[in-house]
C-alpha cells in the first residue's frame, strides 16, 4: 500500500505522526490517547467504528498508519522498542516495525491494518501485551 503522509514515514518521524492522531482523535472524538498500554482499548475502539461504518483500508489508510504509530510508540516507551525500517520481504503494509530490546519484531502500523480488516479477531492489547508493555498476557506472538 502507498501512503503520501508530511512529513514522509520514516522512522524518526514515527512519533510526529503519533502526535497528530493523538490531537486528531481529542478534537474528533474527545479520545484522550495518553500513550499508556490501556489507551490501546481506545484505539481499538475507533478502528471497530470505523469497520462498522465499513470504510476500508484505502479510506482511512493515512489514520490508521498515524494510529499504528501511536501504538507503536507505546511499544517504545513501555517495552523499550525503537523504531526502524523493515526489510522488504517483512513489511506487509508499511516498511516500518518497532524492533524490541530481544530483537524480536513488532509491526503496530499492520496490527491496525488488520484490526479493520478482521475485528475482534485481532486484538491489539494483547498483541502489545505480549511486546511486554505490561498489560495483559505476556505469551502472545508479536508477529503478523
Amino acid at each position: 500500500m502507498q501512503v503520501q503522509l508530511n512529513p514522509p514515514l520514516e522512522p524518526g518521524n514515527a512519533p510526529r505522526h503519533a502526535a497528530a492522531i493523538v490531537a486528531t482523535a481529542a478534537d474528533i472524538s474527545g479520545a484522550a490517547l495518553d500513550y499508556s498500554p490501556e489507551s490501546i482499548v481506545l484505539v481499538e475502539d475507533i478502528v471497530d467504528g470505523f469497520r462498522a461504518e465499513g470504510v476500508t483500508d484505502e479510506d482511512m489508510a493515512e489514520s490508521l498508519v498515524a494510529f499504528g504509530c501511536y501504538v507503536g510508540e507505546i511499544l517504545t516507551r513501555h517495552a523499550g522498542g525503537a523504531w526502524r525500517r523493515a526489510l522488504p520481504a517483512q513489511a506487509t503494509t508499511v516498511s516500518l516495525v518497532v524492533e524490541l530490546p530481544d530483537a524480536r519484531e513488532c509491526h503496530p502500523i499492520d496490527w491496525v491494518f488488520r484490526r479493520l480488516k478482521f475485528g475482534t479477531d485481532v486484538s491489539i492489547r494483547d498483541l502489545c501485551a505480549a511486546a511486554g508493555t505490561e498489560h495483559g498476557p505476556s505469551d502472545e506472538q508479536t508477529g503478523e
